[in-house]
């Protein structure tokens, strides 16, 4: 097994020939890399190879995972896999609506030769790694003058999906609690949000936080709010309401950027106040690192304050922004050689 090289001393440096793969595969890319275990215990793997693929321009995660390994050196021989993905697991599939395509697990056991395969939550995996983190690896949102306090991380971030875990420190490794809890009932703060939650209500029984809170989500709301002041919606992709809001060539996009922020504040200090996440907010994702301008001028720390009598709770945990990167591709293979997920 693995782990049990991992915690031995018979290794003294990263080699291939214990090398396995670890992906963490979102709607938007799959980051894959091919990792040995360290024995120094600063991270628990060095990542030897890494690729990024844009998940529409490949069939399947098979035929990526088959494009990585095929781009080896010779003689490299991968027997284990740790996929880090959102949804979960259904007899031989991961079901998730965000994902470009289904992923049958039999069918990257038997293309790969795959022994052992992992699957994992993707923010799960991302929340494992940030305690191998710097503070230099981050951006200060919320800062505090507080001690740091060794308590649960929150960790979320919206993308394709809006995702979402905890971590709790201990020995002899730190435990991650899965959430789901982008799909909680989406929650308005003010009567502009009163009024895009009954337009979001309108084709749908169940209006959650994540059809506010990521990609699609920040198109629903320019949608709404072009709708509310009358106005013509003319952009599709998230990417192109970023993009005007942050060059403020749309009114609409700017209004739905601001919304989004203070949306995502009162909901981060939700989750802090649900979890008591008293070691702090690490915000992930794909969207928040191309508007980090926009957020650190929004309402968010004002919405993320506004909790009443926990105001003072709040004012001692610190919110940081990271730029997802390998994270997710670490944390997997974590994960995986602590053994919680071996499969």
């Amino acid at each position: 097994m693995v782990q049990a090289v991992v915690h031995g001393k018979a290794q003294s440096a990263p080699t291939r020939e214990l090398a396995f793969l670890a992906a963490d595969v979102g709607g938007t890319h799959a980051r894959i890399g091919l990792v040995s275990p360290r024995p120094d215990g600063r991270r628990p793997v060095t990542v030897l190879e890494y690729r990024r693929y844009a998940c529409a321009e490949w069939p399947s995660l098979t035929a990526v995972l088959k494009d990585f390994v095929e781009q080896l050196s010779a003689g490299t021989r991968v027997e284990q896999c740790a996929v880090a993905s959102a949804g979960y697991v259904l007899g031989d599939s991961i079901v998730n609506d965000n994902l470009p395509w289904p992923v049958s697990i039999r069918d990257i056991r038997e293309t790969l030769g795959i022994a052992q395969l992992a699957v994992i939550n993707d923010f799960e995996a991302v929340a494992y790694a940030t305690q191998f983190m710097t503070q230099s690896d981050t951006i200060p949102v919320i800062e505090t003058s507080a001690p740091q306090t060794n308590g649960p991380v929150l960790v979320m971030g919206p993308g394709t999906g809006l995702g979402s875990a905890v971590l709790f420190p201990g020995k002899p490794h730190a435990t991650v609690l899965a959430t789901e809890a982008g799909q909680v009932s989406l929650a308005p703060g003010n009567e502009l949000e009163i009024d895009i939650l009954k337009f979001l209500a309108r084709d749908r029984a169940y209006v959650s936080y994540e059809h506010a809170l990521s990609g699609p989500g920040l198109v629903n709301l320019y949608n709404a709010i072009c709708t509310l002041r009358g106005a013509k919606p003319n952009l599709q992709l998230p990417s192109d309401v970023t993009r005007s809001a942050v060059e403020r060539t749309d009114a609409a996009a700017v209004e739905a950027l601001n919304v989004f922020c203070g949306l995502l504040g009162s909901f981060v200090g939700d989750l802090v106040l649900l979890y008591g996440a008293r070691g702090g907010v690490y915000l992930a994702g794909g969207i928040l690192p191309q508007i980090r301008d926009l957020l650190l001028s929004s309402t968010f720390a004002e919405r993320f304050f506004n909790k009443g009598v926990m105001r003072p709770f709040l004012q001692q945990v610190p919110v940081r922004l990271m730029d997802h990167g390998q994270l997710g591709v670490i944390g997997a293979a974590g994960l995986y050689l602590d053994g919680q997920h071996a499969q």
